[in-house]
């Protein structure tokens, strides 16, 4: 019962966004952010990812055609790339996260002046904490409460000390230091895209290093192995 209630199980949209592209693309590019934010906790780093059409139709209930006039709509305004590779071929996206945030920043910077007759307190509030609080939630009813969340926010990159505690909290055996170095060289990107979760790319440290620390077993240790385990069951 509590998946039926919790906020995973709707799309967020920002209302701005969609009367400037539609209820449509703007359910879709939710949709391709959320697909976007699996695959770099899974690894990925050039920013391409794919998704099928079907897939995409379970998540958000649009047919192919609603799809199609949705992709065209969202590569008009320069918000995503489409292409096609790989055998057999699919349908691969990348967010482009700086004109997605561009537009972001405009209409927050419309509605803040609209507003700053009325509260010119709140609008200096709203500028500091860089907050985009003019947002609608969809409940997903026709996809089995399939959990999506997208959060508008700026990365803030994180301190050393902030990194240390996280690793402690993680029992992991990232070096805090190695990890902060590593991407403060290279201003905090991941691939060619700017870092959106860096609590994420710490898990993803974690599997690789785990990785290193199991040594491949020779064919010889492993039969030893195996005699050892038949012994035991004598």
């Amino acid at each position: 019962m509590k998946h039926l209630l919790s906020s995973t199980a709707f799309i967020v949209l920002n209302k701005e966004l969609a009367k400037q592209v539609g209820i449509n693309a703007a359910i879709l590019l939710a949709d391709l952010i959320s697909k976007e934010e699996y695959f770099i906790a899974n690894g990925m780093t050039d920013g391409w990812f794919f998704n099928t059409e079907n897939n995409i139709e379970l998540d958000t209930t649009l047919n192919s055609y609603h799809q199609r006039t949705s992709l065209k709509i969202l590569k008009d305004f320069k918000l995503i790339e489409v292409k096609r590779r790989g055998m057999p071929a699919k349908q691969y996206f990348k967010i482009n996260e700086n004109q997605v945030m561009q537009i972001l920043t405009n209409l927050s910077c419309k509605n803040s002046t609209t507003s700053y007759a009325k509260n010119e307190q709140q609008v200096i509030q709203n500028l500091n904490n860089k907050s985009f609080k003019n947002c609608t939630t969809i409940n997903k009813n026709n996809n089995k409460n399939k959990e999506i969340i997208i959060i508008n926010k700026y990365f803030n990159k994180p301190s050393l000390l902030e990194i240390k505690n996280y690793c402690v909290e993680r029992v992991n055996n990232v070096d805090p230091e190695a990890f902060f170095d590593f991407y403060e060289s290279k201003g905090w990107l991941v691939g060619k895209s700017k870092m959106k979760d860096w609590k994420a790319a710490i898990r993803t440290w974690e599997r690789t290093e785990t990785k290193k620390e199991k040594p491949a077993m020779s064919k010889l240790d492993w039969q030893i192995n195996e005699w050892q385990k038949a012994k035991k069951l004598l």
